[in-house]
């Protein structure tokens, strides 16, 4: 399975990596990965053409998108659209960190799990 990575560099630039989590046959359950520690669950909505200047994430956290599109800008100048079943793990917690905004203009849900 496939998350999608927001860090902070040496420089404070931010870039986006992929990273992939081991899953393996659970029988009748169906593919599972070993437990990853979260210290607690966020529901987060967002409003419709909600857009977000720089910031740093809070904390180091996973997102997973439920409803919606969100667009991702890091330092570095590339853009990624996150949809429905996307996990982004941010790390960019110092730096020039990222930029989010509703590229279709309406809202997002949302799934915040601070590590």
């Amino acid at each position: 399975m496939t998350i999608t990575r927001i860090y902070a560099d040496q420089s404070g630039n931010s870039h986006f990596e992929e990273q992939e989590v081991l899953v393996t046959p659970s029988g009748p359950l169906g593919w599972m990965s070993s437990p990853l520690a979260v210290q607690c669950m966020i529901l987060r909505e967002n409003p419709p053409g909600y857009d977000y200047p720089w910031h740093t994430a809070p904390c180091r956290q996973y997102i997973v998108m439920l409803e919606g599109l969100v667009e991702i800008e890091v330092g570095d100048g590339e853009k990624r659209t996150f949809g429905p079943g996307s996990i982004v793990l941010v790390e960019d917690t110092t730096g020039v960190g990222h930029a989010s905004k509703s590229p279709d203009g309406k809202g997002r849900r949302s799934l915040f799990l601070p590590l």
